[in-house]
């Protein structure tokens, strides 16, 4: 992929001043992610157990993250303003919303038939967007997938959801494979079309996940653990440019990473330590999953009290816009 983004020139050039690299790098690392997990996951499903229904349940998963994924490549090649790909996302996400709430394959349903599906809706929509804003430094979005999704194999794996957990598990393998060449200094970049795949993968997996009854409401409060770190800095990015009169989606140096690297630290530092903190937050997800009845309480207040912390501390740093 790499030679032909650069026979192709679909490269990411420094042409914008939130751009950290100093070189063009190649796009359609990103494509790499889509081919090998689609491949593995279907190859899996069709030469093991398979059965019609295990099909149409991983298609559901797989197909709207496929034509997430067009979207942003098509955004990689002509670059695509941000209103009109909004739009497309929000389609496919009303679309994607509705196969989950009418299938009864939500995790955590409310009971209540347009609150699951708008909150359903805003899910998939940010969490979407949130992966691809996060993908800002070398190795962020990919390195913090691939936490994420392990946690979920593991949390899928001890509550009998095997293919959510195979799904995740193939997610993680692509992220980290990918994770080589994309690790600083990156020698290929994911794109769009990366970003949006697993950003829209990632969310559909984790709103499917069935939580521990004994839960009650927290069992919401899993995925959003799981994904602590992207929602942190989409928050952070979003409350600081809005608070400056900006759209929330222009580019700018003014996430978690830049932020890291703004308090003096190097660019390999900076991503190690979203890993560490993401990786945390995965430990939280999975500890709320377990002990579900004694000490759930206990838990969700020190991940908020952490959370909450992290969002103070990185508004009180250094906006370099």
């Amino acid at each position: 992929m790499k030679l032909i983004a650069l026979k192709l020139d679909i490269t990411d050039r420094p042409n914008q001043a939130h751009k950290t690299h100093r070189e063009p790098v190649p796009y359609l690392g990103g494509l790499a992610i889509v081919l090998g997990s689609v491949t593995v996951t279907y190859g899996s499903v069709l030469f093991t157990d398979f059965s019609q229904q295990i099909f149409l349940l991983a298609s559901t998963i797989l197909f709207p993250a496929i034509i997430m994924a067009t979207i942003g490549l098509v955004d990689d090649i002509r670059r695509l303003r941000p209103w009109p790909r909004f739009i497309a996302q929000n389609i496919l996400a009303f679309i994607a919303a509705s196969i989950l709430v009418s299938t009864n394959t939500l995790g955590s349903p409310t009971g209540m038939l347009l609150l699951d599906f708008a909150f359903t809706m805003l899910w998939l929509v940010g969490i979407t967007n949130s992966i691809n804003f996060f993908d800002n430094i070398d190795g962020g979005a990919s390195g913090t997938v691939a936490i994420c999704s392990f946690a979920l194999t593991v949390i899928a794996l001890s509550n009998g959801q095997l293919l959510i957990a195979a799904m995740s598990i193939v997610l993680t393998g692509s992220t980290m494979g990918f994770l080589i060449w994309n690790k600083p200094p990156a020698r290929i970049y994911m794109g769009d079309a990366g970003a949006l795949y697993l950003g829209i993968l990632i969310a559909t997996l984790t709103i499917r996940l069935d939580s521990n009854e004994e839960l009650g409401n927290f069992g919401l409060l899993v995925p959003i653990f799981l994904l602590g770190i992207p929602v942190l800095d989409t928050s952070v990015a979003v409350f600081k440019r809005i608070s400056r009169g900006v759209s929330p989606f222009q580019g700018g140096r003014d996430h978690l990473s830049h932020r890291l690297m703004g308090l003096g630290l190097k660019k390999r530092s900076a991503v190690v330590t979203l890993w560490l903190t993401s990786s945390i937050f995965s430990l939280i997800a999975i500890l709320l999953s377990s002990y579900a009845s004694s000490l759930s309480s206990i838990i969700v207040s020190l991940g908020a009290l952490l959370w909450t912390s992290l969002f103070a501390f990185f508004l009180s740093t250094k906006d370099e816009n």
